[in-house]
């Protein structure tokens, strides 16, 4: 009877272990194994803000990257994180088991997305470029951006909003809100404006904005080669010291908003904008693009020189031909222009 009592207690003991261990092989399997494979998948994952744990798991869906999601739902309720969702962008390591993918989930160690916005004329575009690569969308990007109340703060009205951007290689939390960009934005324009670039104002007698305004027109004028921009800043500079309109035919596309045209018309001279500086002296009122920073820098360290005219050359190479005299300028036009009937260019 001891011996019964005794081998029932052993088969009850051994039940117990094989249930701990079996259990234990399951968790272990759960947790630990790997449960992420990128070999045909994309690493990124996108949480937005507001997404309840059903959003986070058809986006891992969406990835094709979790090889067993039952098993990475049960690690995710068994810590908890499907109560406490983080938005940002994460990014996958192939091989990661549930345990370190949750983990990672719920400490909100995101990875940051890189942000560049070269070529861009207009708020909306600027905008529109945000929207492709931060969470937020192009209105409240644009919201953001044209903030009459945050602009006053900082001195700049909207038509020199997208001055402050200035054109980099930026690293910014996709889930960044607009007003938090548009802060980290201004503290990047500030920190562009060193003594350094403060220094050389002077000479330009210009302003920040106005410098920004200048190299606008100056890259639309030559980007193609830069090293041309110095000349052409320093033709501009001249011009508006003497108190001439700056006749840029960049600035008329602008105005009629066709940046296509390559030949510019008597009857586009005649547009009604404040940016068609054939009809209104000074700078316009804002930038026609976004100037880049090698742009800024070639207006700041403008050539001296006597030129008031330019006109692309004849031979289509992407130089300017630079006059003193009107009469000098003619003749570059005239040459010009029928290189452009040659090659029937009429618009």
């Amino acid at each position: 009877m001891a011996k019964k009592k005794k081998n029932w207690i052993f088969g009850i003991v051994a039940a117990v272990v094989l249930a701990g261990l079996g259990l234990g092989w399951y968790t272990y399997t759960t947790l630990f194994s790997a449960n992420v494979d990128l070999s045909k998948a994309q690493p990124e994952l996108y949480i937005r803000h507001g997404d309840q744990f059903e959003d986070v798991v058809a986006s891992l869906e969406k990835t094709g990257a979790i090889i067993n999601m039952t098993e990475f739902v049960n690690t995710a309720k068994l810590k908890k994180y499907d109560k406490h969702i983080k938005s940002g962008c994460y990014i996958l390591k192939n091989g990661m088991s549930s345990f370190e993918l949750v983990r990672l989930l719920a400490s909100g160690n995101q990875t940051p997305v890189k942000l560049t916005f070269n070529n861009k004329r207009t708020a909306p575009e600027l905008a529109g470029r945000l929207a492709e690569v931060l969470e937020m969308d192009s209105a409240s990007a644009l919201a953001a951006i044209m903030n009459d109340t945050l602009l006053k703060k900082w001195d700049v009205d909207q038509y020199n909003a997208i001055g402050v951007f200035i054109p980099n290689t930026y690293e910014i939390y996709w889930d960044i809100t607009p007003s938090k960009l548009m802060a980290r934005m201004k503290k990047e324009y500030d920190k562009f404006w060193d003594k350094n670039r403060k220094a050389k104002l002077a000479r330009t007698g210009l302003t920040q904005k106005e410098v920004s305004i200048l190299a606008s027109i100056v890259e639309e004028e030559q980007n193609q080669k830069y090293d041309e921009q110095p000349l052409i800043a320093g033709l501009y500079i001249n011009r508006l010291r003497k108190g001439m309109k700056l006749e840029s035919d960049p600035t008329v596309k602008f105005a009629v908003n066709d940046f296509s045209i390559r030949r510019v018309l008597s009857a586009h001279l005649l547009t009604d904008s404040p940016y068609n500086t054939y009809k209104y002296a000074g700078l316009p009122p804002g930038p026609i693009r976004i100037p880049s920073i090698q742009a800024i820098d070639n207006v700041l360290n403008f050539r001296e020189s006597n030129y008031i005219f330019m006109c692309a050359k004849e031979d289509f190479s992407g130089y300017h031909n630079f006059a003193v005299t009107a009469d000098e300028h003619e003749a570059n036009a005239r040459r010009y222009h029928n290189s452009l009937n040659k090659q029937r260019i009429f618009k």
